[in-house]
């Protein structure tokens, strides 16, 4: 197998950009070319005007607009031999066949023995594609489909034609995996290859379903949304998220690939009101509007339209009988006897039942249509386990009771499940009717396949440990949203001494959407309204002991954070030996949005962390003034390279590219720090005190006169700057951990008392949005 060094994307259209933006992410190489410039002296100016809208998009497809620099821009008529030594070459042009093969024909004579061609194309069949081209050509030729955009999707669907060298497909799935983060699924050459095929045909169903039912479109997003695992946009959420412009293109892609007795051509049917918005230049968020709109002269009031007038109304939240009812039963909702359930149903059941039709067409193993759909469409569930959820035997039935063809897997399965566990190992069912192992990628290692053979070590209701092998322990949040509560606390003590006893080291990791919210403010909410305050500041002071001691134990520490980590959550990874974070960390404390500080040792980490770089002016001011800045503003990084730069994390800690792949680079990088590990040694700061605390308080009223600063504002920054300036010590004195947390239970539990704060809490509880008061 070759590794992949130096890639080249030709066509810097925004997927072929945005494809070059994500491999610089990885820190590879990338040639991004595209046509010359008509009327313009630059004859590269399409590939750099692209890189250009990069650096400003949102989102951002760079983790670090530093990472453009490894993009080297051009034109294919006067810098194709950029790509002479890159070892993958991306074709992401316009989707036309005559010029995809043209331009081949001028890569193939460009390009190094034994680099890997492919398409992004999710329209034309390789086979197509390659018809006339040398054979050499041919063995090297893929198609990768990328979703958009790359950077976020995580889903790479690959096809290799009867031709693709088997070292080819090798080298490509290697590095998408783990440089690119991919996970990669293996399709058959079939239009729209698996997502594309059932995702477009799950939301024409949807669209189609609800014009005939009578239903609102809140309606319709609610019941396809959290009751069948589906992201909170729904259907027409998701279209205007997509554009709606682009539907049609793609429908139109799929009717001509597909055969004649396709079950989409069923549902392929025009809809006259989505053809008059798109007219209209209602696309979708990127243009004015979609399904919904935001009516920005009746101030920024979220409109929706109706399906029956196609005239926009205010937007309102539906109230569903047939979800309050059905709980948490999808198959309660899918036979309720409403308007709402047959909807359900009418979109699920022909749904699911397309799913296992594509079983041996799309794809020879239904985990891969379950992986696609989950990471294609953000499904929670794939269609196979949303069946197994059901009942293979009871979804047979409804479709034979409505007369609906039964796809031959299901017949195979014969009511038995699609996947089980057997010997503490997964399985799924395949086509010949046997179980088979799942197995993971090389170098994988994932919490949830451990616990089928173990128990944990500790458990409580909000935490749990785990032995991963190797003398590696495994401390996991369990809690809704990982957030941080007295139970947490106790058992992470607990876990410090149990692993000290009879473990190397600890690796913080869970595998939930998130690492940590940071503190239960429902809790801390509650505590304040019947004026515990013992019981916050007892949580406070329990933070700060318990991270405390993790920072000095006798063994190493790694965080392995996803997701978010804002708060509590960040400020653990902050008292970590080193991290290994998934690429996508959010990274913050933001406790300044609900009228608090940091209280559990954030201050004190950063401050020691910028009064340690080495690379500020000189003087106490420069670091001090940094890390008010990034808390005062709740700063989050949007992604691990960005924490790096804001020093939430350290220089020296790692990010792995591939979600799977987390937990083994954090229990390698555990293990590398075991032997001869020594815990770090107690920091001592000078700060200037009352003098820099001014600094700062003239700092936020300047911004307050500007009104970018609320009155509340300046009461938690003056706080804030109250720890950060060491409180009434000197710049001739030197004070240590103990004063800097005094400093921060001291300002947290003087703010906690205060109604502007309780009022910021209880109003990022209902609204999950910080109150500017």
């Amino acid at each position: 197998m070759a590794e992949i060094k130096k890639v080249a994307v030709i066509g810097a259209g925004v997927m072929g950009a945005s494809i070059a933006a994500h491999v610089a992410n990885a820190g590879v190489p990338v040639v991004l070319l595209d046509i010359v410039a008509k009327d313009n002296p630059n004859r590269s100016a399409i590939a750099e005007g692209a890189v250009e809208k990069l650096l400003k998009a949102d989102p951002a497809p760079f983790m670090s607009k530093s990472a453009a620099k490894f993009v080297t821009t051009g034109n294919i008529e006067d810098d194709l031999q950029l790509i002479g030594d890159c070892d993958w070459i991306i074709e992401a042009v316009i989707e036309r066949l005559d010029i995809k093969q043209a331009l081949y024909a001028k890569i193939e004579a460009a390009r190094k023995s034994g680099s890997v061609l492919s398409s992004n194309t999710s329209t034309i069949p390789l086979a197509n594609l390659i018809e006339g081209l040398p054979a050499r050509f041919a063995g090297d030729f893929l198609i990768t489909h990328f979703f958009n955009p790359p950077r976020y999707m995580r889903l790479l669907e690959v096809v290799a034609g009867e031709k693709s060298s088997p070292e080819a497909v090798a080298s490509v799935t290697h590095f998408a995996d783990v440089m690119l983060g991919k996970s990669v699924v293996r399709c058959k050459d079939r239009s729209g290859f698996i997502a594309n095929r059932l995702g477009v045909y799950w939301l024409q169903t949807a669209v189609t379903e609800a014009f005939r039912s009578g239903l609102d479109i809140e309606e319709v997003d609610a019941i396809i949304g959290k009751p069948m695992g589906v992201p909170k946009t729904g259907v027409f959420g998701l279209l205007d998220l997509v554009g709606l412009d682009l539907m049609p293109h793609i429908n139109a892609s799929l009717a001509a690939g597909l055969p004649k007795d396709d079950p989409f051509h069923a549902v392929n049917t025009p809809v006259p009101l989505v053809e008059k918005l798109i007219a209209d230049g209602y696309t979708g968020r990127k243009g004015k509007g979609g399904f919904y709109r935001i009516n920005r002269d009746k101030g920024k009031l979220k409109e929706a339209i109706d399906l029956a007038t196609g005239a926009f109304r205010p937007a309102r939240k539906p109230q569903i009988e047939a979800i309050e009812e059905s709980g948490r039963s999808l198959n309660r909702l899918l036979v309720h006897d409403s308007a709402h359930g047959r909807y359900a149903w009418r979109v699920l059941g022909p749904t699911l039942a397309y799913a296992a039709a594509l079983a041996g067409d799309a794809a020879d193993e239904i985990s891969s249509i379950d992986e696609a759909m989950r990471l294609g469409y953000n499904w929670k569930f794939g269609p196979f386990e949303l069946i197994d959820q059901l009942g293979g035997a009871w979804f047979t039935a409804k479709l034979e009771e409505g007369g609906v063809p039964v796809p031959a897997i299901l017949r195979v399965a014969d009511g038995r499940p699609f996947y089980r566990v057997h010997e503490g190992c997964r399985q799924a069912l395949g086509l010949d009717g046997a179980y088979h192992d799942l197995v993971r990628p090389e170098g994988v290692i994932m919490l949830e396949d451990l616990k089928l053979n173990a128990v944990p070590v500790l458990k409580n209701g909000s935490a749990a440990l785990w032995d991963i092998g190797d003398g590696v322990a495994c401390f996991e949040f369990t809690s809704k949203m990982n957030a941080l509560d007295p139970d947490t606390m106790d058992l992470l003590m607990r876990a410090i001494h149990e692993v000290a006893r009879n473990f190397k080291a600890l690796v913080i990791y869970n595998e939930g959407a998130n690492f940590s919210v940071g503190a239960n403010l429902g809790l801390a909410l509650f505590a304040a309204n019947i004026a515990a305050w013992t019981e916050i500041e007892n949580l406070v002071a329990q933070g700060q002991t318990t991270y405390r001691m993790l920072k000095y134990a006798p063994f190493p520490v790694v965080g392995a954070p996803s997701g978010m980590a804002l708060g509590g959550g960040c400020e653990i990874l902050l008292h970590c030996d080193a991290v290994q974070a998934h690429a996508e960390t959010y990274v913050g404390l933001v406790e300044v949005g609900v009228g608090l500080i940091p209280g559990w040792g954030g201050c004190k980490e950063m401050l020691q962390r910028w009064f340690s770089l080495g690379r500020l002016p000189k003087g106490p001011m420069p670091p001090i003034a940094k890390v008010f800045e990034t808390i005062s503003t709740a700063t989050v990084a949007k992604s691990a390279a960005e924490a790096k730069e804001l020093l939430f994390l350290k220089s020296t800690d790692g990010v792995t590219m591939n979600r799977y792949r987390l937990l083994a680079d954090a229990k390698a990088k555990a293990l590398k720090l075991a032997a001869g590990y020594k815990p770090p040694e107690p920091q001592l700061l000078n700060l200037p005190g009352p003098s820099a605390k001014v600094a700062m308080k003239m700092a936020v009223d300047s911004f307050a006169r500007l009104g970018k600063a609320t009155p509340y504002d300046q009461v938690v920054s003056g706080a804030l700057a109250e720890v950060l300036s060491g409180g009434e010590t000197d710049i001739t004195e030197t004070i240590d951990e103990d004063g800097l947390l005094k400093l921060e239970r001291e300002s947290f539990r003087k703010l906690i008392r205060r109604p502007e704060t309780l009022a910021r809490i209880e109003h990022m509880l209902t609204t999950s949005k910080p109150l500017r008061n």
